[in-house]
């Protein structure tokens, strides 16, 4: 597995709104792309995102970013105060998941 995590930083007041439009828009867009495993949205802070996307491969990883970069730059680049930077990527190393 194969993960990406970006953290972006809204302008003030929009945080609802970019979780309204990532929950509805965005997921259902990720989760058809090859080689998608799951995704995670945390607020780092008042008006700060990190999100972490898991795919099954290094490729899939990076065309699922590249996609997921023009989707945003419509629809979560507006309400942001720049562009989401890459904090981060590789293998994932250890996965616990709970059923």
């Amino acid at each position: 597995m194969y993960a990406i995590m970006r953290q972006i930083t809204f302008k003030p007041d929009v945080m609802e709104e970019a979780a309204r439009r990532t929950e509805e828009f965005f997921l259902p867009f990720l989760s058809n792309e090859p080689g998608f495993i799951e995704f995670y949205s945390v607020q780092v802070g008042e008006q700060a995102a990190l999100s972490i996307s898991i795919f099954a491969t290094k490729e899939q990883a990076e065309e699922g970013n590249r996609r997921a970069l023009e989707w945003a730059r419509e629809q979560l680049f507006p309400l942001a105060e720049a562009p989401a930077q890459i904090v981060g990527m590789g293998e994932v190393l250890l996965h616990q998941k709970n059923a």
